[in-house]
């Protein structure tokens, strides 16, 4: 079940672009602080004002897919978060929860372009302090037997001049005074925690703790 977490989790990202209009640029240079609005300026999701790529408003609380921009959430079936797309359908009965702080994706607009803002204040995500956890499980049968599987991360936007080196496992972010952060993901992000269980491939627990330690707020 690996590789499923791992084809899984590449989608994420893409599933906020489903589901709002967004600004996200994927900078992957340092983040610069910008100027911020009052919070008189900022319009919110109770405005009905703000818009889903469908054209639909935004509400509070759950919508019909599984998203709950004002709390932050997702709670539904994997393919939901993509609206139960045609090429999902193999991941149909994976079960995904998601968490995100303001910085990751806000719930109201404050930059004055209509869309639910993202690392707002900062030219891009770097230095953002932008999180993000990421809940997968489910089930599958081999011979017969029913095995149950479950996977969690945490993934954090990288800080202030934090730089990349390859490894023998891949791309990975470290800080300024060279501390291994995690492993790169969609650019701009290191992976600081995962944890995995699988009844029947015998996987069970933490996979990979961050060296600066698996806590939000470090950056």
């Amino acid at each position: 079940m690996r590789k499923i977490f791992t084809i899984l989790l590449s989608f994420v990202l893409v599933a906020f672009l489903m589901g709002i209009t967004s600004n996200y640029a994927a900078n992957q240079g340092k983040g610069k602080a910008l100027g911020k609005g009052k919070k008189s300026d900022c319009t919110t999701i109770q405005s009905g004002l703000l818009l889903r790529t469908d054209d639909i408003p935004i509400v509070v609380g759950y919508d019909e897919w599984g998203y709950n921009y004002q709390a932050h959430l997702f709670n539904g079936m994997y393919c939901d978060s993509y609206r139960d797309a045609a090429w999902c359908q193999p991941y149909e009965d994976v079960f995904l929860m998601m968490k995100w702080n303001d910085a990751w994706l806000s719930n109201k607009d404050c930059d004055g372009d209509d869309l639910l803002d993202r690392h707002y204040g900062f030219d891009s995500y770097i230095g953002s302090g932008a999180w993000l956890t990421n809940h997968q499980s489910g089930t599958y049968e081999v011979d017969g037997k029913e095995c149950n599987w479950n996977y969690f991360v945490k993934i954090v936007a990288a800080p202030e001049g934090a730089y990349t080196e390859p490894t023998e496992n891949g791309l990975y972010w470290y800080t300024a005074d060279g501390i291994e952060i995690g492993p790169e993901i969609w650019g701009a992000f290191a992976i600081i925690q995962q944890v995995e269980n699988d009844s029947c491939a015998g996987i069970h627990g933490a996979q990979y703790i961050s060296p600066v330690g698996p806590g939000f707020g470090k950056f």
